[in-house]
């Protein structure tokens, strides 16, 4: 382990991008301290609970939402964008085009998402002003206008910030930037369980299994995120001139998660609108529905499921083209044992990808359940531990670790990672 560090300090360079990511992080964690001006805090602080959307939106941006700080929509709309670019790409020729293009092509759908995070930005902004109007202080048209404008400003800084540890710092930014809004969270979620243990309500042995599930659940994670299916491939050998080229073996790696943490960031964010609602509209009957879909109800539990699994599938075959991917074999001169190039590869492929779609679902959908099944079985409620948060946490620690890892093995012939 000592050696593992002493590698790391030895690279000047590594060490450069480390200590920029972490300035990065500094300036986030200030931002989201920075109130929004002319709102009350403490009135809006009173809306957040587990048991709605906003919630859900708070912890991406590390309380900065509860605060209403000008980091209040995280890097949100900038995530929206992506995603409802990235759904385009399958409809609008265009964008699947620029998507072949390399380089240029990737340059053109950065700058049509900066674009789309500011223009979702701004509307997500004004909706949050005028559904949180009860809470500022003079509630005109200039004073919802200018909030509207300090968060978009915000979100474009974040965005901003993003890029530039991307560029200069280690791993993905945009990532990063959740991933530190979400472990900001550990303190509290570690305060509330002192303040069970001084009340009582649980013991030490709680703690205990609390902390065996905990760790339990990493360990799958890691498992499954880092699983993938090798179909073995072949390439033909090719005489191009006077050089021969081909004849060597590889494999194609099929994730078993493919679709990541989409999946139930759409069912989460599409159960919880209608208690959300529930919440802001005086109404009987808005009232009973919203109970119906009341976090852990079985109504809840059963559509949280079976949506997952949808999402799954479906983000799954917009995210990769097993056409796409079966005739750029055949272009290289690549085949599958046994298979002929064309529409049996395409078969071949699709047959397993759908085989591993269904144990990535299932994983999602367990993930996803944990926390009730934590403070079911430990007591120890208010602590969110899994799902989304966990997802994130362990994809994004695991991909910045693997770009340090490259990192030092340009300088070095051992890196860190075992």
């Amino acid at each position: 382990m000592l050696s593992a560090l002493a590698n790391l300090s030895q690279v000047t360079e590594l060490r450069r991008k480390i200590l920029f990511t972490l300035a990065m992080f500094v300036v986030f964690r200030a931002g989201t301290h920075i109130p929004v001006p002319g709102v009350n805090a403490s009135m809006i602080e009173q809306l957040f609970n587990s048991g709605n959307l906003l919630g859900l939106l708070d912890m991406f941006s590390g309380g900065a939402l509860s605060k209403f700080s000008v980091f209040a929509m995280s890097i949100t709309p900038y995530i929206n964008a992506s995603i409802i670019l990235q759904l385009l790409k399958v409809v609008v020729p265009t964008l699947e085009q620029w998507g072949k293009e390399g380089v240029e092509g990737q340059k053109k759908i950065t700058k049509v998402t900066r674009y789309g995070t500011v223009l979702l930005g701004f509307i997500q902004a004004l909706g949050m002003a005028y559904g949180l109007r009860m809470a500022i202080n003079d509630p005109s048209i200039f004073s919802v206008l200018l909030i509207a404008i300090t968060l978009t400003a915000g979100t474009v800084f974040l965005m901003w910030i993003g890029e530039q540890i991307t560029a200069k710092g280690v791993g993905n930014g945009i990532s990063l930037i959740i991933f530190a809004g979400i472990v900001s969270r550990i303190p509290d979620g570690l305060h509330v369980i002192y303040q069970y243990l001084q009340a009582g309500t649980i013991n030490a042995l709680n703690v205990l299994l609390f902390a065996v599930i905990a760790v339990a659940m990493i360990v799958f994670v890691i498992a499954i995120t880092q699983g993938i299916r090798k179909v073995p491939v072949q390439y033909a050998k090719r005489v191009v001139g006077r050089k021969m080229y081909g004849g060597h073996s590889s494999y194609i790696p099929l994730k078993v998660n493919q679709a990541g943490v989409i999946p139930i960031i759409f069912a989460s964010s599409i159960l919880m609108f209608p208690v959300t609602i529930g919440q802001f509209v005086d109404v009987a009957w808005i009232k009973t529905v919203a109970g119906w879909f009341a976090w852990g109800s079985p109504l809840q539990t059963t559509l949280y499921v079976l949506m997952i699994l949808f999402f799954t599938y479906f983000y799954t075959a917009v995210s990769i083209n097993i056409n796409d991917v079966a005739d750029n074999l055949k272009k290289y001169g690549g085949f599958i044992p046994g298979l002929r190039p064309g529409k049996p590869t395409s078969d071949y492929l699709d047959k397993i990808m759908t085989r591993i779609t269904l144990a990535g679902a299932i994983f999602l959908s367990l993930i996803a359940l944990m926390p009730n099944v934590i403070g079911w079985m430990t007591g120890i409620e208010g602590v969110y531990f899994g799902g989304t948060a966990l997802l994130i946490v362990v994809g994004v620690a695991l991909d910045t670790m693997k770009q340090i890892e490259s990192l030092v093995l340009m300088r070095h012939y051992q890196g860190f990672m075992k």
